[in-house]
């Protein structure tokens, strides 16, 4: 397509998605549960469809030299199709935020001030790989009153497009308003551009994927971004900590899924702990299969394993590797911490309150857990259903993205006639 082509086409998205915000904004709770319980049934109806969506999708990425952990991120089956479904199914359940009043005043003057929860109007939303993102998005912009527009990564086009058809198919039985879910359907590079410049028909963006990708969002948005940057999360093994139950922690949160941003790429251990702990999370994580990269202290421990450079502790590596390093004591934990994070999630594990107290306000992580795997820093763990991310920001939102983050608020103030000149009003 030219650029005067792919223009006009999502400048055309732009004024269905702001029309279909309006008629967000109309309906019911009722209604727009029922619209995603449809939208689910529609996901299960066209299972068959998305799977050789995904075959093509797969085989691509195979061809290509994507790694074992990527093409895990894209691939989809039955369960994970399931799964999706059944996602939005449990957000359909979920109270909806839109009108919940979030604070109320009386003035003085009889004046009553109302802060009232509303939908932020249109979103779009960049992503990469991930196929299920498609789906997570729609559905809880939908269900906070939201209109969506999603451009996906060139990986997933075929599962995504297949994904946002079942979507649509299944909303429209119940009423989806149209052009309140859409997907871009090409993948060329000028399409995040239009996207990113087009603040005449939306009111945030969204990037959810490499550092390369959100960093050119927000060199390009004209509109306010929430932004989703490395999950460099760490793992401090304090000299107080039950080292059974760090092992287990440590394993889970590398191994379990290790693709993911809320996976560990860090391990801190306490200097006193270090000659029993170590060899014991080596044993663990080698049987997994893990790579370990350790610092100076590390290696002389375990003299079998790889040398940790200075990149290795800025490095989100998505894959079983993992950096390790000694340190004397809580503060130079916290300290590399603060300096190496993505300011995603850490996690602390002793039995010191006043070791987990510290850690967790000296911290500056959207997530901090204490003797909890970091795996649990999550939307649908944290009771929100299905995320639209996790954002790294501080402003508007921070840490999982639910409902509740896709909404905005006004205030709406009712009186009795009061102005603001009563004096003026007398002489009349």
């Amino acid at each position: 397509m030219t650029s005067e082509e792919i223009h006009a086409s999502i400048y055309a998205m732009g004024q269905k998605a702001r029309n279909a915000a309006h008629a967000l904004s109309l309906l019911s709770p009722k209604k727009k549960s029922a619209i995603l319980r449809a939208m689910a049934q529609g996901l299960r109806d066209s299972s068959t469809t998305i799977l050789d969506a995904n075959i093509k999708d797969i085989e691509a990425g195979a061809s290509k030299g994507l790694s074992g952990a990527l093409l895990d991120r894209l691939r989809l089956d039955a369960a994970r199709i399931e799964s999706i479904a059944a996602g939005v199914d449990q957000v359909a359940d979920l109270p909806d935020p839109v009108g919940e009043s979030l604070d109320t005043v009386t003035r003085p003057n009889g004046i009553s001030i109302e802060k009232v929860r509303v939908p932020i109007g249109v979103i779009g939303i960049i992503f990469e790989s991930r196929p299920n993102v498609t789906s997570d998005a729609a559905v809880l912009c939908l269900k906070s009153g939201n209109a969506t527009i999603l451009r996906g990564g060139s990986e997933a086009i075929h599962s995504n497009k297949a994904i946002a058809e079942a979507l649509q198919l299944g909303g429209e039985k119940a009423g989806l308003p149209e052009g309140a879910v859409q997907l871009i359907p090409f993948t060329d590079r000028e399409s995040v551009k239009v996207l990113a410049g087009m603040d005449k028909y939306l009111d945030l963006i969204i990037p959810r994927g490499g550092k390369g990708l959100i960093e050119t969002v927000v060199s390009l948005a004209r509109m306010p971004v929430i932004k989703h940057y490395d999950g460099i999360c760490h793992a401090f093994v304090d000299r107080a900590a039950d080292q059974d139950l760090a092992i287990a922690i440590i394993d889970d949160g590398k191994t379990q899924k290790p693709s993911v941003c809320n996976a560990l790429e860090t391990v801190l251990v306490h200097e006193d702990v270090a000659a029993s702990f170590l060899p014991r999370l080596a044993q663990r994580l080698q049987v997994r299969g893990v790579e370990i990269r350790g610092d100076e202290a590390t290696c002389s421990i375990l003299p079998n394993i790889k040398a940790a450079s200075e990149e290795d502790w800025s490095t989100e590596y998505l894959d079983l590797t993992i950096s390790v390093k000694v340190v004397a004591n809580l503060d130079e934990a916290v300290s590399h911490i603060n300096q190496y994070s993505s300011q995603h999630s850490e996690v602390i594990i002793t039995t010191d309150a006043n070791a987990a107290a510290r850690f967790q306000s000296e911290i500056d992580s959207a997530c901090l857990f204490h003797n909890v795997s970091t795996r649990f820093a999550d939307g649908e763990e944290f009771g929100f259903g299905a995320e639209i991310g996790i954002s790294t920001d501080k402003l508007h939102a921070r840490g999982p993205m639910g409902l509740n983050e896709l909404c905005s608020y006004q205030y709406r103030i009712s009186g009795t006639g009061q102005i603001k000149d009563s004096a003026r009003q007398s002489t009349l």
